[in-house]
């Protein structure tokens, strides 16, 4: 599931992913929190919990993931994604030089960093 997390800045698009992620947590969630941040701001940050309780990502989040992230190419500026998942890290860390903003990869226990890394002017 992903679930939307508040009280960050307008140009932030923040989420936490726990348990299955799946095609209709895009659908439904994700892609309308982006499309109407994408209206207002011409450059897009995202900060992105993923907890050890995630347990998957369907193969259709999978590929919504992707379309998503194609889509809005140019106008990533800042993602940080926050997690203790190894494997997560390493494939964002290979795959970091494919996104032309700025991306980070923070431990869960510096969430005010990657917080604050992610606001900032």
């Amino acid at each position: 599931m992903i679930k939307i997390l508040e009280g960050f800045p307008d140009n932030v698009i923040a989420v936490s992913a726990v348990g299955r992620v799946t095609r209709q947590d895009y659908d439904a969630v994700l892609i309308p929190r982006i499309e109407a941040t994408a209206r207002r701001h011409p450059k897009l940050r995202f900060y992105y919990e993923i907890g050890t309780d995630f347990a998957a990502m369907e193969p259709g989040a999978m590929w919504e993931d992707f379309r998503v992230g194609v889509e809005y190419w140019t106008r990533w500026e800042r993602v940080a994604v926050v997690t203790d998942v190894a494997w997560i890290a390493h494939v964002v860390n290979a795959f970091r030089f494919l996104i032309p903003g700025q991306i980070r990869v923070f431990r869960t226990g510096d969430k005010q960093t990657a917080r604050a890394w992610v606001e900032v002017p």
